[in-house]
């Protein structure tokens, strides 16, 4: 960067104006590409935990879907994200960026792109990722490929109305200091309208709505370590810089991040003993990641005692909407929703309560830009803007989220097929055999009765989309060969959590056309009538007990 450039020039081209300096130094550049680099070693604990938190079947599909959204997601940043986000040519408004396509910037701006890009490029990916967990076991693994690249949208738009200096947010003074709101709270609200759309995993509430056994505990653990150390870089680094005051607040922000972490592991730990007396992996971790996710949002200008109080808020929402979730049968496998969506609710608005103005970074008023919270003294106001800013941000990443996965699931169903969940992805996408799943006997036994299966699974994908649930799903373990014709199980609507059930109606009638398509009818000459087994019925067939 030359001498020559003007403050405002440097704080029109990075991200976090309002913690730049005039003259970034060599030590400010150091400082944002480490904590990129820290915080792009989030993947794997992100991949950890979240295989840790499946069953061992899936384990290595999502740590695939980790690496496609790296690959996928940072080539779709690189060439469209950040000019949506950051870009501020002709043509870019309150709503969105523009230019810096392709980002290849003049050798005057390269410092600074370059710096803002790589360290958003983390928060991008990282945004993607939450969306993962709760659409784990049972996402079709072409269809999330697709997915991965384009959710780069839902994230570099919204988080460019409140980092970007000429976004409408930020010009209202809206403050994300390190992404409760802007990748969190993103993050978590698609991963809810993701759940929603893709339905229960089979038999996940069957027998009520406690939560499933984790497949890896240690996994899960050791991927928590690593998300802990990660998230120090991604709060620490968001400074931008530790020259002329700087690393003052950086080093606050690491005290705060750790207080907010330290609050919600405590108040996991207390609801578990006295819930159950015991102190369950995941309920302890999620609580300490709802810590983590609430205080980023002002680790910077939020107080010590402070940070313990917001995490610990993190981590009641966190408690409290894991349950009101599995009551209405909207399955997160590994807490998504609630850890990155409430928590990251709770951290925006906490901004508005809790901020404390620093004017001494610069004279605009460092951080904050001279606003404070309303129990620090600043009003209605700041509050207001952070309600808002949650509401905004929440409604365009639940309603592009839908948009999304909507169009996808016309031209590739984004829920798995039956055979793929039962058997899981691992083997089916990846080639990848468990010894704990005897896979060769369960193929054996399926091919015993007449099943073909690579076409199988050809027919059951054309047939149907996977979001319409009126339609009927084709099983293959509930088929059976009658002459020349298949008899085929029929899945009414919310069959996904009927499955295999012993007191759903064991007789429905079905229409075997020309076509080889099922459609539901009234019982003429030409009906067959399949049956659906009971759970027991169901591990005979598996076992190779039960036969035709």
């Amino acid at each position: 960067m030359s001498s020559q450039d003007s403050p405002e020039s440097v704080s029109n081209s990075v991200y976090n104006p309002d913690v730049e300096s005039p003259l970034p130094t060599s030590d400010d550049a150091t400082w944002i590409l480490t904590s990129a680099f820290v915080i792009f070693t989030m993947q794997t604990g992100f991949g950890l935990l979240e295989s840790g938190a499946c069953a061992k079947k899936n384990e290595v599909n999502i740590l695939m879907k980790n690496v496609v959204d790296v690959v996928l997601g940072g080539l779709f940043y690189w060439c469209i994200g950040y000019g949506l986000q950051f870009g501020s040519e002709e043509g870019h408004t309150g709503w969105y960026g523009a230019g810096d396509w392709f980002l290849d910037p003049s050798e005057e701006e390269m410092g600074p792109s370059y710096a803002t890009f790589i360290f958003q490029l983390s928060f991008c990916t990282t945004a993607t990722t939450i969306v993962s967990g709760s659409m784990a076991e049972r996402t079709n693994y072409n269809a999330y490929i697709l997915f991965s690249l384009l959710n780069t949208i839902v994230y570099c738009v919204p988080a460019g109305w409140i980092w970007r200096p000429t976004g409408w947010l930020y010009k209202m003074g809206a403050l994300d200091f390190a992404g409760s709101a802007c990748v969190h709270l993103i993050g978590g609200i698609s991963a809810l309208v993701a759940a929603y759309m893709l339905k229960p995993r089979l038999k996940r509430y069957e027998k009520g709505t406690d939560p499933l056994p984790m497949g890896n505990p240690v996994n899960a653990v050791v991927g928590t370590f690593a998300l802990w150390w990660g998230w120090l870089g991604f709060n620490c680094g968001s400074t931008f810089g530790v020259s002329h005051h700087k690393w003052q607040f950086a080093e606050r922000a690491a005290v705060t991040t750790l207080n907010g972490s330290f609050a919600g592991g405590l108040i996991a730990l207390m609801y578990c003993f006295i819930t159950n007396g015991r102190a369950e992996v995941s309920p302890v971790l999620n609580g300490i990641l709802a810590g983590l996710v609430a205080v980023t949002s002002g680790a910077a200008f939020f107080e010590p005692y402070d940070s313990f109080v917001i995490g610990a808020l993190g981590c009641v929402a966190n408690t409290l909407i894991a349950p009101f979730l599995d009551s209405l049968r909207i399955d997160d496998p590994v807490g998504a929703v609630a850890v990155h969506a409430g928590g990251g609710m709770v951290g925006i608005l906490c901004v508005g309560l809790f901020a404390v103005a620093e004017p001494f970074i610069i004279e605009n008023g460092g951080l904050t830009r001279g606003q404070s919270g309303l129990f620090k003294g600043g009003g209605f106001r700041l509050l207001g803007v952070q309600c808002l800013a949650a509401v905004s941000v929440s409604l365009w990443s639940g309603i592009t989220t839908w948009i999304l996965l909507a169009a996808i699931d016309k031209m590739i169903p984004i829920r798995m097929c039956i055979e793929e969940e039962i058997l899981g992805a691992d083997i089916w996408i990846h080639n990848i055999k468990h010894e704990y799943y005897d896979f060769d006997a369960i193929i054996a036994e399926m091919r015993r009765e007449g099943l073909d299966l690579a076409d199988h699974i050809v027919v059951q994908k054309n047939q149907k989309t996977s979001m319409d649930f009126s339609l009927f799903i084709v099983d293959k373990y509930l088929s059976k060969r009658k002459r020349n014709h298949w008899m085929r199980k029929l899945v009414h609507k919310n069959s996904i959590e009927n499955f295999g059930k012993s007191d759903v109606k064991s007789e429905v009638k079905i229409d075997v056309k020309s076509d080889d398509r099922l459609t539901a009818t009234r019982r003429p000459a030409d009906v067959r009538t399949a049956w659906i087994p009971t759970d027991r019925e169901v591990k005979d067939i598996i076992n190779g007990d039960r036969k035709y």
